[in-house]
């Protein structure tokens, strides 16, 4: 069983095996991914690789997989990916709360201007943002530090590092 919550800037959905339907509202116990479960379908490899290059040594997988995470690289229809906010008042496909979005959103190339919490572009530039200026991502050592800063989870981290590993040996 999956879990959405809201643990410190930004909202959550356990990797669960998204990859034939929407993350949904679902309650109850996080469930680490394991490996076993399917992938979600491959992200847009070329904008999270362009986003982590603006962090050097942010590792594009790592955005990946909390692209994967938050709303299947955009493709969940679950309340505030596409327009509206979660329960926890997490927008976009990044699931940035807005007050986060405020302080760290920024136009990507090709993104809407203003910056907005909806748009695939400036979401994924503006997380790369958060991950490598709030938590040194940039660094190997901080990653871990960077990616729970992101979602005060253990679990997440568990996730998106996990998730990550496979993403990165995808061809």
């Amino acid at each position: 069983m999956c879990v959405v919550g809201s643990f410190g800037l930004l909202a959550v959905a356990s990797f669960c095996g998204v990859a034939a339907g929407a993350l949904g509202l679902i309650t109850g116990m996080v469930q680490p991914f394991s490996g076993s479960e399917s992938l979600p379908a491959p992200p847009d490899r070329a904008l999270y690789e362009a986003a982590a290059a603006t962090c050097p040594g942010l590792p594009w997988p790592v955005l990946a997989a909390i692209g994967s995470i938050e709303s299947d690289n955009g493709r969940s229809l679950a309340p505030g990916v596409h327009s509206g906010a979660n329960q926890a008042g997490a927008e976009g496909p990044m699931q940035f709360e807005p007050a986060t979005f405020a302080a760290y959103g920024i136009v990507g190339p090709g993104g809407a201007y203003p910056p907005d919490p909806y748009n695939p572009i400036d979401a994924v530039y503006s997380a790369a943002r958060l991950l490598c200026e709030d938590g040194g991502a940039g660094d190997a050592a901080d990653l871990r530090a960077a990616v729970y800063d992101y979602n005060h989870s253990d679990a997440y981290v568990h996730d998106v590092i996990q998730l990550a590993s496979a993403i990165g040996s995808m061809p």
